[in-house]
């Protein structure tokens, strides 16, 4: 099964966009998902703020500032 990441903070917009592709794919494929806020942490502040949302699928960066759910929905159900 694919681990997702998916790094935000408060009040991102494009953040809860991603979101709720993340959510929408995830009702039909199945994933594990570990939602990380940046919020207040600065090392991640360092390192995701400017690229905000950030997925990772397996620990390979997939997608910044916007999710494709066609391809998210792809990546998500490839075969290892």
């Amino acid at each position: 099964m694919k681990r997702v990441l998916l790094y935000h903070s408060a009040g991102c917009h494009l953040c809860e966009r991603a979101r709720d592709v993340v959510a929408s794919v995830r009702v039909e494929v199945p994933f594990e998902l570990e939602e990380i806020d940046i919020t207040d942490n600065p090392a991640l502040e360092a390192e995701y703020r400017e690229w905000l949302p950030v997925v990772e699928i397996d620990g390979d960066r997939a997608f910044v500032y916007y999710v494709d759910e066609a391809a998210f929905r792809r990546k998500v159900a490839a075969q290892s």
